[in-house]
């Protein structure tokens, strides 16, 4: 009978420690779980996420901001010059030193305007034909004509 109140106390004294040792474990898990949600210089971690989750809405908003941007600007290019083709040439027998010149300019849809000068020994004329779909409504020179291939060949329109 003394040997089983001795084992009893035994059994008393291992459960009390592993008491003991769940106890100080669980404090310890208490304090790291209270740091972690106090997080660096006082702020809670739900106020991080807070934080976090304003900061993701003014990302998106910035985005959407520069994608409208980025869309005004492509519209933009499009319409811009893209290809510049340019020939010299005499358009006179007695003139040389191809001083005549076409110069065609063309945005991507192939809308733009060739620009032609005419040198001879008495003048210089200078000549503006509107381009739509890499052609002219107005008779082009050969010359013109070359031009706006050039044109096209710079930006493949």
């Amino acid at each position: 009978m003394a040997g089983m109140l001795v084992d009893q106390q035994i059994i008393l004294y291992i459960l009390a420690g592993a008491t003991a040792i769940l106890l100080v474990w669980a404090i310890s898990q208490e304090v790291r779980l209270r740091r972690l949600l106090r997080g660096k210089h006082g702020r809670s971690l739900e106020e991080i996420i807070n934080t976090l989750s304003e900061k993701s809405l003014e990302f998106d908003r910035a985005k959407d901001i520069i994608h409208g941007h980025i869309e005004t600007l492509s519209n933009k290019t499009r319409q811009s010059v893209r290809g510049v083709g340019i020939v010299r040439f005499n358009a006179f027998s007695e003139s040389g030193g191809n001083q005549s010149f076409a110069a065609a300019f063309l945005n991507e849809k192939g809308d733009g305007i060739i620009v032609s000068s005419l040198h001879s020994r008495e003048r210089v004329a200078t000549y503006a034909k509107p381009i739509s779909d890499n052609a002219s409504e107005y008779e082009l020179l050969d010359e013109e004509k070359e031009a706006i291939r050039l044109a096209q060949e710079q930006h493949n329109i």
